[in-house]
Formats: structure tokens, C-alpha cells, sequence
């Protein structure tokens, strides 16, 4: 029998019955916190044969306490929080679940668009107050929309949009511009995307910024940016201070910097409420994304426990 720890907060948390699936295996089940603290994982990593690992990072100091893990399977695309060098070191496999939550993303992508240009969340505060007067929005029918990342949520987001009528451009430095015309994008460079965009999504690899002052000056003025990627994309000072001048309409995201500990982020500010729109994670988190997250991260750690190749591996063991 192994150990296996999920410190993701919704594995299980579906339709699907992930815990039976441990048990029927002949495995055990331990339950950890998702941001990974040392303190609160330091009786419980020592016991470990395959960790089914949430978002927080996972470092040299946690090895040190995981002498018999063999697996981290991540419950998720992006793996920049696990020292993926240091385990393929110690000969820990490390797998992730790419395109189980890209429906789920792309929706709410879709949903941000359609909230920023219609002012969903600014009409339902002003209801509350009992103001009823009318906002203005606009299409997104009528709208060009600059894709920013063209994998599979990218995609997903275009193919959305082909039912509303909109003009998709997409920039991807790793796609030929045949693969991005066949998924129903125009190829665009990033600068140009930026200038010909009425509405910005961002679906980029986080590690870099690329909403800066200089690319809000070229989008075009009153454009909405809607990002369900990952916060450091963003220069929020600059953001704030675009939407405050005018030249940048809305903005609404997945996230902040820092999060639940940025609550100082410059976006928060009270008269910035009627154009920024905000979400807590929401993007995958429904049934269908936590069902497929849990499945292939529960199939990925089982076939590495039984001795077998996982179906999503990150790195060569």
C-alpha cells in the first residue's frame, strides 16, 4: 500500500469519486494544505509515496522530508511552482494535467469579455443602490478581439467567439501562422495585436509582463484587457492609472499580484470599481474542470506508483 497526498483544495471536490478510485487501488489518502507550509506538511511528507500537489511551491526543504516520493503529479497546467530540476535530481517524476480545466477557462474568459463590455458587475452594485439608470455598452459581435497565447485555452476562446461574429487576431510566437488561420485567428505580431484590438484576452506562460505602459499606449482608446492567466503579466500601476486617463476602458481578471495578500493592489481602489472587474480563481473552477484536474493527476500518480509511464510527464526520470 502507498501514501497519497492531495493538497489541491477541490481534488475529489467533483462528481467523481477520486477517493474511492485510491482505496479500490489498495492506497491511502492523506489530506494536506494547498499552500504547502512546511510547518503543517512536516509530519505528513515523510509518509508520502506520490503527492497530488495544489499551488504552492514545493522546494529542495520539502524533499528533505519526502525521502520515498516518487511522484508529484500537479493538479494543473503550470508547474512553475515545483523545483522541477531538484526532483528530476532525486529521481521524482513530475506530471501535470494539460487541458483539463481549458473549457472551464475559456468560458470564463468569454464571460470577463462580455461583463467589462456590458458593465454587468458595476449595473448589478448600482440596482443594489437603486440606480437604475442605463450604461451604455457595446457588442462583442462588433468587436476585433487580440487572443494573447494561442494553446489550447487561447483556442478555446476563439472558437467561442466565432459564434458571436467577432474578429479574432492571435499572437503566439511558437504557432505557424497556417496552424493559427486553421483554428479561426488572423496571426498577428504582439505590437499589432495591441494596436488593432478593441478587446485584449491573455492566455501567455506567466514570468513576464506584457500589459506595460508602452503596450497600453497602443491599444486603441476606450479597449477592455481581460486576463485569465496569470498575474504578472499585468503591470497594475500602469493599468490604474490608463483606466483613470481614459485610454484603457475596462479591465477585469481571474486575479491580482499577491492575491488575498495584494489587497492593496492599485486596482482595488474604490473609484476604479465601475470599470475593473474581479474574479477569486474562478476559471476552473467548475464540476467538469475539477473532475478532469482529479482524474488525470489521480491517473498520472497511480501509473507511476504501479511502475508503469505516466500519461503527462513534466520531466525524463
Amino acid at each position: 500500500m502507498a501514501v497519497i497526498l492531495a493538497t489541491s483544495r477541490s481534488f475529489g471536490g467533483g462528481d467523481l469519486d477520486l477517493a474511492g478510485r485510491v482505496f479500490a487501488a489498495g492506497h491511502e489518502l492523506l489530506r494536506g494544505p494547498s499552500h504547502h507550509d512546511l510547518t503543517d506538511l512536516a509530519s505528513l511528507l515523510p509518509r508520502v509515496d506520490a503527492w497530488i500537489a495544489g499551488t504552492g511551491p514545493i522546494t529542495a526543504a520539502h524533499f528533505d522530508l519526502s525521502l520515498g516520493l516518487r511522484v508529484i503529479a500537479r493538479y494543473g497546467v503550470g508547474v512553475e511552482a515545483v523545483d522541477v530540476a531538484e526532483a528530476t535530481r532525486r529521481g521524482i517524476v513530475v506530471t501535470n494535467t494539460p487541458g483539463a480545466n481549458a473549457d472551464a477557462v475559456a468560458d470564463h474568459a468569454v464571460g470577463l469579455m462580455l461583463a467589462a463590455l456590458r458593465h454587468v458587475a458595476d449595473g448589478d452594485r448600482r440596482v443594489r443602490a437603486g440606480d437604475w439608470s442605463a450604461r451604455r455598452g457595446r457588442e462583442l459581435g462588433a468587436s476585433t478581439v487580440g487572443v494573447v497565447g494561442f494553446g489550447r485555452i487561447g483556442r478555446g476562446v476563439a472558437r467561442r467567439l466565432s459564434g458571436f461574429g467577432a474578429r479574432v487576431l492571435a499572437a503566439d510566437p511558437y504557432l505557424p501562422a497556417d496552424d493559427v488561420r486553421a483554428a479561426g485567428a488572423e496571426p498577428a505580431d504582439l505590437d499589432a495585436l495591441f494596436a488593432a484590438a478593441d478587446i485584449v484576452s491573455l492566455h501567455a506562460p506567466g514570468g513576464q509582463v506584457l500589459l506595460d505602459p508602452r503596450r497600453l499606449g497602443l491599444l486603441p482608446r476606450g479597449a477592455v484587457v481581460v486576463n485569465t492567466a496569470r498575474a504578472d503579466l499585468v503591470d497594475e500601476a500602469a493599468v490604474a492609472m490608463a483606466l483613470r486617463a481614459g485610454t484603457l476602458g475596462a479591465f477585469a481578471a481571474d486575479m491580482l499580484a499577491g492575491d488575498t495578500a495584494g489587497q492593496d493592489s492599485p486596482l482595488l481602489a474604490p473609484d476604479l470599481a465601475d470599470r475593473v472587474t474581479l474574479t477569486p480563481h474562478l476559471g476552473a473552477q467548475t464540476t467538469q474542470a475539477v473532475d478532469h484536474m482529479g482524474a488525470m493527476s489521480l491517473e498520472c500518480a497511480l501509473a507511476v506508483l504501479a511502475g508503469n509511464p505516466p500519461p503527462h510527464p513534466v520531466n525524463a526520470v
